[in-house]
């Protein structure tokens, strides 16, 4: 029997017999208050039948206990039955389970709560699915080239020249630049990415990072603008936040066209320091802005991974941000409005 069962006979039970105990202790003190002629009728039941009325009182309120707390102990206890079920049946592997909700205060708390695991459950299951299919994709595609290249080379069909040993290491380089953003990107979520946080000058570093892709912009016919006042220094990884600005940067630069402008900012405001990367370029939509920050995601379908990166360059500058108790955002008014990224750190 269930032990809920069995512990709430036992209260009823109790509960009873006290009640009914109490009023036969009563009606015994009252005969024990009168004086009965023994030759005479008496002033109440003898003691005999009172003891047996007692007896039978209690019999009665163990059964009224036992069955009441039986009734009561499996209403209360089916949506708790419910929920363990679902648990067994989330631990074989049934992601898709949920319980209604339903019964008591808790009952429905714990229900909900229940719910609430199994989708976050659920939704890194999907995660984990996609992130492996995901890197198999990426992967699959240089590792072909690679394998077909030197197949043919092998067969003596393509000779191996200068170009074809290029493409071979172009194909190498994608692979490691991959395997080192995963690397970075597992660290950052996982909270192991290592920190070296010194006093920085943001502004200063800021300026160096547009200096070193001031080529490439001048390459595409971009211009590259900064609005910076003096800032206070912040303890920050210069390493990290140079990777952060390298890739918001880049990012920019992939997506503004010619004679296109970039513009990058930075103020602080309440114990932040806000960097606002602005550029004229493509611009996103409502639903790349919710998808801009996800692994392997490319605005842009038609980019392949030589001009568009490995997908994971604004993965990486939201965990990097995140790992120095920052945040990063994105706004855009729309397709050809341009964007803004803004990343904020905190001063302190």
């Amino acid at each position: 029997m269930n032990r809920l069962w069995v512990q709430l006979s036992l209260m009823i039970s109790g509960v009873l017999f006290l009640m009914f105990f109490l009023q036969f202790l009563n009606i015994t003190l009252e005969q024990a208050g009168h004086k009965p002629d023994l030759d005479g009728p008496a002033g109440g039941p003898p003691p005999a039948e009172i003891q047996r009325r007692l007896l039978n009182f209690m019999l009665f309120s163990v059964v009224v206990g036992t069955a009441g707390g039986i009734v009561i102990g499996r209403i209360t206890s089916q949506p708790i039955s419910q929920i363990a079920r679902a648990a067994h049946r989330l631990g074989k592997g049934e992601l898709d389970v949920h319980v209604p909700v339903s019964g008591s205060l808790e009952i429905r708390e714990l229900a909900e709560a229940f719910n609430k695991m199994a989708a976050d459950l659920q939704r890194a299951e999907q995660l984990r699915t996609n992130l492996i299919a995901d890197v198999s994709h990426e992967l699959r595609n240089p590792l072909t080239v690679l394998e077909g290249s030197l197949r043919a080379a092998l067969d003596r069909v393509v000779p191996i020249d200068e170009a074809e040993i290029a493409n071979l290491h172009n194909q190498t380089r994608h692979l490691s630049r991959l395997v080192n953003d995963l690397r970075e990107l597992s660290l950052a979520e996982s909270g192991h990415l290592p920190l070296e946080k010194i006093p920085i000058d943001v502004k200063q570093l800021c300026l160096e990072t547009l200096q070193a892709l001031q080529p490439l912009a001048d390459e595409k016919g971009v211009t590259l603008a900064d609005k910076m006042p003096a800032l206070p220094q912040v303890n920050l990884d210069p390493l990290r936040l140079r990777q952060v600005l390298f890739n918001l940067l880049t990012n920019a630069l992939r997506h503004t066209p010619e004679r296109g402008k970039i513009t990058l900012n930075a103020q602080t405001s309440a114990g932040w320091v806000a960097i606002s990367i602005k550029d004229s370029g493509e611009g996103l939509d409502a639903e790349q802005l919710c998808q801009v920050f996800d692994r392997f995601y490319r605005g842009d379908k038609s980019r392949n991974r030589e001009t568009g990166g490995t997908g994971l360059g604004l993965a990486i500058v939201k965990a990097i941000v995140t790992a120095h108790g920052g945040q990063v955002d994105v706004r855009s008014e729309g397709k050809g409005m341009g964007s803004e990224f803004v990343v904020r750190l905190p001063l302190n």
